[in-house]
């Protein structure tokens, strides 16, 4: 391990002794310049989820006025039966409103966390006071890490001078919630760090973290859950339904205009999910015109192409986006030190072939249990082509051009780190695949050529024949929670019947087929890794990458095309072939 692994247990120990009988809601601040006090968030986290405690954070630079306005809510709150008046009255007229549909809930959000921690000179101070425990770093690649960061934000994100950046961090979980290595965790606070350095030479970065929950049907931590309320409610206050008339009374007493989005973000994810954001399942965020309906803030701010909602909602994307998982740092850096420029050209011309194909047809030829053979249908019933896409990792503008010049339609920019990858929503897929690399469901899995992953597909659903029990099960599990998930939505009218109808058709349909092509990118334990590395292939359960294939989980599944000697291959109108893949290697 190249930290002081013994030092970091060390420092989680003396955070629980100190901390052993402090029990709620844990809300810390530091200064983003501050590396003593960032890097103690490691094992203050861990001592913290290990007590039962929820914990947000954020970083800030200096000051923050989204900041002030969540701390004169949380005022607010506090004075509205001792010291009432007109402020204290808005914000419970809002919340009652909300919470007609919440059942009181939403009161829940509003309480101000037990313990606020901010970071000073050499400890955490509150409640509480906590010393800096950064006996544990070791400092490893820091300069190429440094290197990498800058390349990113040139490159991929094109970071203009004072831009807002989201920087969101995963805390480090309990012991029994980790999933990956404490290694990569730790690893992620350096990429953070680096990142957060670099972005400051340019633009106004923040960093935001939170505690993440086992389950997609579990509360959202509530810190972070008013935070995305009332941004939300504050992009929605123009909107002439009681719960927003409300919120712009409240907001222009409060001056809740102080909350502003991001202009872009980059993020680290670790094992499992954000939880439910109350607000957005019950009430929903109404698009202008109402014709559609919002779950979350995010989704509004990224406005996505393949969203349902993107095409009856006028307003512009507010932010880019791309992100990661808690990835060593020496993949981190070796997947990312690219030509971009490369990579752009390479899946290129994997889109370019697919262009000319009406169908692609993949065939193994090992003789397992399962051989992989695939038809894939790329025209829909009308005529019009499935969109081929190319995972370039650019997020350089808000706005998607390719996307604006296809449809007329203003959507936003999303990458993964790495990329590299052709992929498209398949109309239909016929046959079987293996998976024996990876899948994704709320964090990476491995597979192998020994336990894989066999799936039949049948045109327009699919059945998972075989594979490691344990796994599967994971799988189920997330898509009934998802399914309950949408069933919560169209019980609370909080988005369209039609997009719930929508959801519904699709949520046992393939959503992704994909050649990869990082020349960079090595087998790990990570997805996002695994589904860039050049030659192979992934496939998703569930969602697609165009708006009419939309439901609620996204599972990715990575195989091997030269273990499994893949020949693809597509078939054009004229009965013409096409060659990408013979043996498992490069055919162009």
């Amino acid at each position: 391990m190249k930290y002081d692994e013994k030092a970091f247990n060390s420092a989680v120990s003396d955070y629980k002794k100190l901390l052993r009988d402090a029990k709620g809601n844990f809300f810390i601040v530091f200064d983003i310049r501050d590396r003593d006090a960032f890097y103690s968030v490691a094992p203050l986290s861990r001592a913290l989820h290990d007590l039962g405690n929820d914990v947000s954070c954020i970083g800030i630079n200096r000051k923050s006025e989204a900041l002030d306005a969540v701390k004169d809510v949380w005022n607010a709150f506090e004075q509205r039966k001792t010291s009432p008046n007109e402020k204290t009255k808005a914000l419970v007229e809002f919340i009652s409103e909300v919470d007609k549909k919440a059942n009181g809930e939403f009161i829940k959000i509003f309480k101000k966390p037990e313990f606020l921690l901010e970071a000073k000179e050499k400890n955490f101070s509150g409640p509480v006071e906590l010393p800096f425990h950064t006996e544990w770093i070791r400092e490893y690649r820091m300069g190429e890490l440094m290197q990498t960061s800058d390349i990113l934000w040139r490159d991929v994100y094109a970071l203009k001078k004072g831009e807002r950046v989201g920087i969101g961090f995963t805390l480090i979980p309990a012991k029994n919630l980790m999933g990956h290595p404490l290694e990569d965790y730790l690893d992620s606070y350096s990429i953070i760090w680096a990142m957060a350095q670099s972005a400051s030479k340019t633009a106004e970065p923040s960093m935001n973290a939170y505690t993440f929950r086992g389950s997609m049907l579990e509360k959202s931590e509530i810190t972070s859950d008013l935070r995305a309320t009332l941004l939300g409610c504050e992009l929605e206050k123009e909107i002439d339904e009681e719960p927003f008339k409300k919120y712009k009374k409240l907001s222009g007493l409060f001056n809740l205009g102080r909350i502003k989005p991001i202009d872009l973000s980059f993020s680290i994810h670790g094992k499992g999910y954000q939880g439910k954001h109350l607000f957005g399942e019950v009430i929903g965020y109404p698009s202008p015109n109402k014709k559609t309906r919002w779950q979350t803030p995010g989704q509004m701010v990224y406005k996505l192409d393949f969203y349902p909602q993107t095409r009856f909602d006028e307003r512009d994307p507010l932010a880019r986006v791309a992100f990661t998982e808690t990835i060593p740092i020496d993949i981190f850096i070796e997947t990312n030190l690219v030509d971009w420029a490369d990579i752009r050209s390479r899946n290129q011309k994997i889109k370019d072939i697919m262009d000319k194909c009406d169908v692609i047809h993949v065939e193994g030829k090992l003789k397992e249990k399962y051989t992989t053979k695939l038809e894939v249908g790329l025209v829909k019933k009308d005529g019009s082509r499935r969109w081929v896409r190319r995972s370039d990792t650019d997020v350089r503008e808000k706005i998607n051009k390719t996307y604006l010049q296809m449809t007329g339609i203003k959507a936003g920019c999303m990458g993964n780190i790495p990329g590299g990858e052709a992929f498209v929503t398949p109309e239909y897929m016929k046959g079987i695949f293996v998976g024996d690399v990876v899948v994704h469901v709320d964090q990476s899995y491995q597979l192998d050529e020994k336990k894989p992953m066999a799936v039949e597909c049948y045109g327009d659903h699919y059945k998972i024949i075989d594979g490691p029990k344990e796994i599967i099960e994971k799988i189920s599990r997330r898509k009934s929670e998802a399914m309950k998930m949408l069933l919560e939505a169209e019980k609370n009218k909080s988005l369209p019947q039609e997009i719930i109808n929508l959801k519904k058709k699709n949520f046992e349909r393939i959503g992704e087929f994909a050649i990869n092509t990082n020349p960079k990118a090595r087998l790990c334990e990570y997805l996002i890794v695994n589904e860039k590395i050049a030659r192979m292939m992934h496939i998703a359960l569930g969602s697609g990458f165009e708006p009419d294939r939309s439901t609620e989980y996204h599972m990715d599944i990575v195989f091997n095309a030269p273990r499994q000697k893949l020949d693809v291959y597509g078939i054009g109108k004229k009965g013409d072939k096409h060659w990408i893949l013979k043996n498992g290697e490069f055919a162009a």
